[in-house]
């Protein structure tokens, strides 16, 4: 029997734009807190690693001073406490799908290629949102970055997942939007594809990728290639 085609996704900028959301959640912690605000073009470029990471980096670029009279440890574990209650009640306010993607998962259902999600964001919150967007049930497996004990860039986070889905590492590909996914994919040896106006703040000439999209209208003529 024919070994069926995988296919791993990344979620926030590959899947659905999710930018607007996270940026009023974290706008919203670091008014309390009492830290500068991002723009949206900021937060972009701080999504792609989870809440932790997206949290340090901004305490750091904007509160260095500050940082050295408290405990920057304890206050950032509330703050990303915090952001994960706030935005988990606002998941899918502005967030929407990337261009063609439920058209794209439509024709995989229908081609019968397996397909899971590999997110650095928390495994609930990705769950909470795939099914609040309606396309949940398209995925056979969806790792968050506290699925297992390592997420991306280790190349771990997809080959678990491609070993629980049953899957062939030799007929996998990985769709993602910045050099996190990239990485992942690369360490893996997996193809990669990688949409433009990713939430990064690498250029895409520094990304390695084997293909480049704009989003998921025509990227079955791609796919085609591996089935």
């Amino acid at each position: 029997m024919k070994q069926k085609l995988t296919i791993l996704f990344d979620l926030d900028g590959t899947l659905i734009d999710t930018a607007p959301d996270l940026m009023n959640a974290h706008n919203h912690v670091m008014k309390k807190f009492g830290y500068e605000t991002k723009s949206g073009k900021e937060i972009k470029a701080l999504i792609g690693k989870g809440a932790g990471v997206m949290i340090s980096r901004s305490l750091w670029s904007s509160a260095k001073i500050e940082l050295k009279n408290i405990k920057e440890k304890e206050t950032k574990e509330k703050m990303v406490k915090e952001f994960v209650n706030y935005y988990g009640k606002n998941i899918l306010i502005e967030s929407k799908l990337i261009k063609g993607v439920k058209e794209f998962l439509i024709w995989c259902k229908d081609k019968n290629i397996s397909m899971g999600i590999c997110t650095n964001k928390q495994e609930h919150l990705a769950v909470d949102l795939l099914k609040k967007i309606e396309i949940f049930n398209f995925f056979e497996y969806v790792a968050g970055c506290n699925t297992f004990d390592y997420c991306k860039p280790d190349p771990r986070h997809l080959t678990s997942v491609i070993e629980i889905m049953g899957g062939d590492i030799k007929k996998t590909i990985m769709v993602g939007d910045s050099e996190v996914d990239a990485n992942s994919a690369h360490n893996a040896s997996l193809p990669f594809v990688l949409l433009e106006d990713g939430y990064t703040d690498v250029k895409v000439s520094q990304i390695k990728h084997n293909y480049l999209i704009k989003n998921f209208v025509g990227l079955n003529k791609i796919i085609e290639k591996y089935i």
